[in-house]
């Protein structure tokens, strides 16, 4: 899927505009040798906003990833948003991740919550209960599936772009988050997964799960 926006997120601009500026401005007055660590972060900043497009893979009833990163829980646990028992699959995102967050299935949305929280280490399993949080309830064909950002230990802001009655499509871009987190994936128990602990994913280019009956 085709995304109509630049390889450097939005939610970047800013801050790029900001640090750009400065580095220049050291650099010009004080040269290289005062200007390189503005430099680093610089580029740290242009790296950590990057978001590419990205293309689904071929195949029917798949869940594709919500974001980039490692899987750090792939089990059955209770979904608190939708009050039901699920399989939940957590996606942990560190600073060197691409942050843009996309959709895993094509549906609508039934629900939108936000929860403010602390900032705990997005790894930790308690920082899928305790951090600030914002979680979608979609339902694709019958299916319900719940995508939940969750902040992390740097991290201080949650973006999120749909509201309730979207339509939603796989691959679509949805929210944001900034500087390490994660995103809890949770499936109705039907689903089959396809990823273990461990194993690194990319947002749509990996399918976490398969779940019959999406198509």
């Amino acid at each position: 899927m085709m995304y109509p926006h630049p390889i450097i997120a939005k939610e970047g601009w800013p801050y790029l505009a900001l640090v750009g500026v400065v580095t220049l401005l050291v650099h010009h007055f004080g040269g290289f040798i005062w200007a390189w660590p503005f430099w680093l972060i610089f580029f740290f900043v242009l790296q950590f906003f990057r978001d590419p497009q990205r293309i689904a893979p071929l195949g029917s009833d798949l869940v594709l990833s919500p974001a980039d990163g490692r899987i750090v829980v792939v089990e059955k646990a209770i979904d608190p948003y939708a009050n039901r028992e699920a399989l939940k699959i957590s996606v942990f995102m560190n600073v060197f991740n691409v942050h843009s967050n996309r959709i895993s299935v094509g549906g609508y949305v039934r629900e939108v919550q936000y929860f403010p929280g602390q900032f705990v280490n997005a790894s930790l399993d308690k920082a899928s209960n305790e951090n600030e949080r914002n979680a979608i309830i979609i339902d694709a064909n019958g299916q319900i599936v719940t995508l939940v950002q969750v902040a992390g230990l740097i991290a201080r802001r949650i973006l999120c772009y749909i509201h309730v009655g979207d339509r939603v499509t796989p691959g679509e871009r949805y929210g944001f988050i900034r500087f390490g987190s994660r995103v809890d994936v949770y499936l109705p128990l039907t689903a089959k997964p396809l990823v273990s602990v461990g194993d690194k994913v990319f947002a749509t280019n990996t399918a976490l799960a398969m779940l019959p009956g999406l198509s």
